[in-house]
């Protein structure tokens, strides 16, 4: 019996195991070409530059695809040439990149046999907002479910100088 021992495998890392799948894919796909940087660009930016010598725009391909951005290149084998020697081989490759959440891609170019990828970092708008806790008899967002109406008002109650109370003043008033 074979048990696999994960990173992941805690209870605080519930509902992670996509991301142990998408580890394992990278790790099986050892390829090293073409070879590339990651690059910060500033605060939020980020940059993938490829080594493509010898491919023109029309050989690359980029494409993205939920969070998955693919970047392929095939260079057409140009058969009127006669090598002696071909060091340099037309082969074609197919690299890609998981994004995480909030990454957008802006644009590339080629420049000089380097494809840069411009990216950047979009922080989303927070969505946290204040829940009011109510008591059993106030369910209803501050006023008692099928309660006459003004049954959910404050009563304020005055005590005088021997502290015995006087009559409450409905309404805080």
């Amino acid at each position: 019996m074979n048990t696999r021992v994960s990173v992941l495998d805690h209870p605080f890392f519930l509902g992670f195991d996509r991301f142990e799948r998408e580890f394992d894919r990278l790790k099986k796909s050892s390829d090293a070409y073409p070879p590339y940087n990651v690059e910060q660009n500033g605060e939020d930016g980020l940059r993938i530059v490829l080594a493509v010598a010898g491919f023109h725009m029309d050989d690359l391909d980029i494409e993205i695809d939920k969070n998955q951005l693919t970047i392929r290149g095939k260079q057409n084998d140009d058969s009127e040439r006669v090598y002696l020697h071909r060091g340099i081989a037309a082969r074609q490759f197919q690299r890609s990149f998981v994004l995480a959440d909030g990454i957008e891609v802006h644009g590339a170019y080629l420049d000089h046999g380097l494809l840069h990828i411009e990216m950047a970092r979009v922080i989303p708008e927070s969505t946290a907002r204040k829940i009011k806790i109510a008591t059993p008899e106030n369910k209803g967002g501050g006023k008692a479910l099928n309660a006459p109406h003004g049954a959910g008002d404050a009563i304020d109650i005055e005590v005088n100088r021997e502290g015995k109370t006087k009559s409450p003043k409905k309404g805080g008033k």
